[in-house]
């Protein structure tokens, strides 16, 4: 049963002198918080109950329909938006900005798909952004703050006053391409920053910050704050234990959640107690009409979207073959060139790809310009690329599994990336690699190494269990899209060059 949260402050002894005594009194001030947190796609999405749900433009209708009621509104994103989707893999997150700034948040805290293109574009979307950022735990290499992202603020509504603080993910740097932006660990940070909040008298303290669930539960833990707004875990979360509440909603605004809070200030002389209580709504986006504004905004980029798929990313000077026998059943020129994007991409030891995840069936001659609408047909399942962090002996297993059909042609064939393979098809399955050398040297059994993968193989799937027993660097939800980084890859490559060259060679 949700109970009634209390707090009463008493002023210093300087303060009461100079304070004169009245009667109570009291006053009571409703504040709305809408939450919305890691949404990629700027359209809506069909659903598997045969519904559509989220996008911008639904989004924007709830977040116009709560404030034309005329109260007090906190609109506040939990950060996760600039990356990955398909168009962002085109103008790096341009058009989330701009979309974004149709709705006006009065709090964004970065996630750590902020950094998913480099410092630099980080701090270039920051600056287009016509709302407040809050971080914090985040600083510059200098570790002092960024210029023009606050740490803390207060709002007044009436008589009440209330504290926000921000704090992006400490994770980021593990998870992202933060390079020398320095983080504090977010949970200890928001703890501080909540502490002055009320040190300046605040009402209630407003945390907004991109964390795990762990990291959210740890701060409720504390009860330095009264209201915890984050993202990161991407499902609909509601706690609230009598002291503190803490919300997420849905990814991409399938669900968002709005709290009611009303909040009830009393006072005698150098008293003043403060009572609030929350009500919670959950909006299911699929009885939304979309915000007509939003939704043209949105048209326009998805026509330049479908026009973008058929801009060249590359040139071959190879023969590229994604034929099905030739994908699953040896080294491949494509195969080499996916693999080696994905371990590019995520800054990883080795990669491993499915030949079966490759799909376009295609050969493309030497000379031959590869578009974006080249790639999705190669790559067509709208995979993530996952990172897994795996022993040495655990990837001679996968691998071992990956070869475990020959000679017959099979999806779970593994195309790889920084690793040579030496392998006898004649062998008993799971005993047919002869030698592995992974980034040059030997495979070390012992050794941890730092594989990307795809999402479907990260999960089990082809038979790669040992990638499965392990937890991701990354939610498997909160990863990139394959194709988006394969696309990126070939564009900063302009010219594919690279041929078969022994990675996995037969004896």
């Amino acid at each position: 049963m949700l109970q009634l949260r209390r707090r009463t402050v008493t002023f210093g002894l300087a303060a009461a002198a100079v304070m004169p005594l009245r009667p109570a009194w009291a006053d009571s001030t409703g504040v709305t918080f809408i939450l919305t947190n890691d949404i990629y796609q700027m359209g809506e999405t069909a659903m598997a109950d045969g519904r559509v749900r989220g996008g911008f433009a639904r989004l924007a209708a709830v977040v116009k329909a709560e404030r034309a009621k005329g109260g007090h509104v906190l609109f506040a994103h939990g950060g996760d938006t600039l990356s990955p989707s398909l168009m962002s893999g085109i103008d790096k997150g341009a058009h989330i900005v701009a979309l974004t700034n149709a709705l006006k948040p009065d709090i964004f805290v970065p996630g750590n798909h902020e950094f998913d293109f480099g410092k630099a574009v980080f701090l270039r979307r920051m600056a287009e952004m016509k709302f407040p950022v809050f971080a914090a735990n985040m600083l510059g290499p200098d570790e002092k703050p960024l210029s023009g992202i606050k740490d803390r603020d207060i709002v007044s509504f009436g008589d009440v006053r209330i504290g926000l603080t921000g704090g992006a993910h400490d994770g980021t740097p593990r998870m992202s391409n933060s390079e020398d932006m320095k983080f504090l660990p977010t949970v200890a940070t928001m703890k501080a920053q909540a502490e002055a909040l009320r040190r300046d008298g605040v009402d209630l303290v407003v945390v907004v910050m991109h964390a795990d669930r762990q990291q959210g539960a740890d701060l409720v833990e504390t009860h330095a704050a009264d209201v915890v707004l984050t993202g990161h875990n991407h499902d609909l979360f509601i706690q609230f234990d009598g002291r503190t509440l803490m919300v997420e909603s849905a990814c991409d605004a399938h669900y968002v959640t709005v709290i009611d809070i009303n909040i009830e200030i009393k006072q005698q002389g150098n008293r003043r107690e403060v009572e609030w209580w929350p009500q919670f709504r959950v909006v299911d986006t699929a009885t939304v009409t979309p915000d007509p504004e939003v939704a043209a905004i949105v048209a326009g980029y998805q026509q330049e979207l479908d026009r973008q798929m058929n801009v060249p990313l590359a040139t071959t000077t190879v023969m590229l073959d994604s034929r099905n026998a030739t994908v699953r059943g040896r080294e491949a020129a494509m195969g080499n060139l996916i693999a080696d994007a994905m371990r590019e991409r995520a800054r990883a030891d080795v990669a491993v790809m499915n030949g079966g995840g490759i799909r376009g069936s295609k050969v493309f001659a030497p000379g031959t310009t590869i578009t974006r609408r080249d790639v999705l047909a190669e790559l067509p399942f709208g995979n993530h690329l996952v990172t897994v962090e795996v022993k040495g002996s655990d990837l001679r297993q996968a691998l071992e599994n990956g070869l475990s059909r020959l000679p017959g042609a099979a999806g779970r064939f593994p195309q790889v990336s920084g690793l040579r393979i030496e392998y006898d098809a004649q062998r008993p399955a799971g005993s047919r690699i002869l030698s592995i050398a992974a980034a040059g040297a030997a495979l070390d059994a012992e050794k941890v190494y730092r594989v990307v993968t795809n999402d479907f193989m990260a999960r089990g799937g082809d038979g790669y269990s040992a990638f499965a027993a392990v937890e991701p660097v990354l939610p498997l939800e909160d990863t990139p899209l394959l194709a988006n980084e394969v696309m990126i890859y070939l564009s900063e490559l302009g010219t594919v060059r690279g041929d078969v060259e022994g990675r996995l060679t037969a004896k």
